[in-house]
């Protein structure tokens, strides 16, 4: 199975290798005359320069409408308190940030009230699809490569497992990482309090409680605890709900009707999901085009320094990919790359 690779080289058009890109990988061939298509993007949070540019995403939403094809750019709605919490926000990010040229659909409804519950394989058992993605003909994943301090990396795997999914999605998949609290540590200052949006860890008894079954197991209270009190258990975990979860989304589709295009540029510490993305990590690689998710993660950790996300984060970035694998989607971990 071959990944197609436009390498970054700004000293050429890469809108033009973009062009070539498509042609030789075949992204538009799951596009047929009336589908409704799901263009599965990020649009990046307010404040965050390191999203997928606008330009490349109106390129492929004009080529779909050639094919026949009805774009729309959608993504789902996130689970903790920011700018794209619900669908009006979501909306307003997504025009602030330059994607007012097509409709922008939240997945998920106003309030993450629109979903399909399908059964997958995996670590989860069943994820909550996001109903627009679900009731799509055809998807193509145009995802960001970049750090993630949960799963290493967040590529087209991620793009889909957490993006095509509703909050309780989500949340399904995050609660698969353990937290724990050593109270012989804590000192019950609640600085763990102060800084979660949510203000889940409850102080009692001069001591930490996290029992709350909203928390999403993110790593904001264990960075801010100045005891080191608070850690994450089994965070490998939830690269593999992410893949289960990606196998229920899949599962919505008919063969051959979702394509993927990567771009592996302003590859950053952290995640599109945040307004402060951290430094740029290393060089640019350029754009990957696959017809498999497994095929376009791993040919973009073939070619990115990706233990520098390991060992920053202490997770396997490999892990989502090779789960995504053994679960029965197609695609290949050292695929053969053919720039173009």
């Amino acid at each position: 199975m071959t990944v197609h690779l436009v390498p970054w080289d700004t000293s050429r058009n890469l809108l033009n290798g973009a062009e070539r890109l498509y042609d030789a990988a075949g992204t538009l061939d799951c596009v047929e005359e009336g589908d409704l298509v799901a263009v599965k993007l990020h649009v990046g949070e307010l404040g965050n320069p390191y999203y997928v540019q606008p330009f490349f995403v109106h390129q492929l939403v004009q080529k779909i409408k050639d094919a026949g094809g009805k774009p729309f750019l959608t993504d789902s709605n996130t689970y903790y308190l920011a700018q794209r919490h619900d669908a009006v926000d979501h909306f307003h990010t997504a025009v602030a940030n330059g994607f007012g040229f097509c409709q922008f659909i939240s997945a998920d409804g106003l309030q993450s009230e629109n979903r399909r519950m399908v059964k997958t394989k995996g670590i989860i058992g069943e994820i909550e699809v996001s109903g627009a993605i679900a009731e799509a003909d055809a998807m193509i994943v145009v995802s960001h490569d970049k750090g993630h301090a949960l799963t290493g990396f967040g590529g087209a795997i991620k793009n889909i497992g957490m993006g095509c999914t509703t909050r309780a999605g989500k949340l399904r998949q995050h609660r698969t990482v353990g937290l724990k609290i050593d109270e012989a540590k804590c000192n019950g200052c609640g600085l763990c309090r102060k800084v979660c949006e949510l203000g889940l860890p409850e102080i009692v008894g001069r001591k930490a409680k996290n029992i709350s079954k909203e928390c999403m197991r993110c790593p904001v209270c264990v960075e801010a605890c100045p005891k080191g009190a608070i850690s994450l258990l089994k965070k490998n975990n939830l690269g593999k709900a992410v893949a289960s979860a990606t196998c229920g989304v899949l599962s919505t589709f008919r063969k051959n009707k979702v394509s993927y295009v990567s771009f592996a540029n302003s590859i950053s510490q952290f995640c599109d999901c945040v307004p402060s993305p951290g430094h740029i990590v290393m060089d640019n690689i350029g754009i990957f085009a696959s017809d498999s998710p497994v095929s376009v993660d791993a040919a973009f950790l073939q070619k990115a320094d990706f233990r520098i996300f390991d060992e920053a984060y202490d997770v396997d970035s490999w892990t989502q990919v090779k789960e995504l694998k053994e679960l029965g989607i197609p695609g290949e971990l050292k695929p053969k790359i053919k720039e173009v």
